[in-house]
């Protein structure tokens, strides 16, 4: 994690969950994060399938020069992204899975920066709609935030957060591998190149 909200979020999500996969919503204290504050956003689902922004924070709605409350999160991804997010999304909602991520974010004049995210899920029972805590920050500042919204978000490399393992090695997404299963916490991705039979690797 590079970004300093991402860390400290990421380091107060971890402290509040303990045991558990994720904390509850009513676990988290703004005020304990209020360095971070400016770069989070949380997600819920209102009545509705997709989840949505419940909150952002000042920096983050800076990006896209408007207020993005009550949008959809999977609207501000570019169209070859936004399959990926929404499996994300899934991810991270029903498996209780986090995902820290390098993302590109685009404007309608071309210029572009480099940013980070995290998404971290909150424990939810029955209706609670209240899902997911994350952060979206650049890495560094361009002048231009504030002045030029942001139009499009590109999904770069990922790794997920669990309650079992905190890593997984950061891999690009040029295209989207399939899970094949999981084995002791960790993902298992098919696909690359096999071995031929007879032929030994050293």
């Amino acid at each position: 994690m590079k970004h300093p909200s991402t860390r400290a979020l990421h380091a107060y999500w971890n402290q509040k969950r303990g045991h558990r996969a994720a904390p509850d919503r009513a676990d988290i204290d703004p005020a304990a994060i209020r360095h971070a504050l400016g770069d989070t956003f949380m997600l819920a689902a209102d009545f509705v399938d997709e989840l949505r922004f419940r909150l952002a924070g000042t920096r983050v709605c800076a990006l896209f020069c408007r207020e993005i409350k009550g949008e959809a999160f999977a609207k501000l991804w570019g169209e070859d992204s936004r399959e990926r997010i929404e499996a994300l999304l899934a991810c991270v909602n029903d498996e209780m899975q986090g995902v820290v991520a390098g993302v590109t974010a685009g404007t309608g004049d071309g210029a572009v920066t480099d940013m980070e995210m995290l998404l971290l899920p909150l424990a939810h029972t029955g209706h609670a709609r209240i899902r997911a805590l994350g952060v979206l920050a650049p890495l560094v500042p361009p002048y231009w935030i504030g002045g030029m919204p942001v139009v499009e978000l590109r999904l770069g490399t990922l790794r997920h957060i669990g309650p079992e393992t905190d890593r997984l090695v950061a891999r690009p997404f040029a295209s989207t591998p399939a899970i094949s299963h999981r084995r002791h916490g960790f993902v298992v991705y098919s696909g690359g190149r096999e071995t031929p039979s007879g032929e030994r690797t050293g």
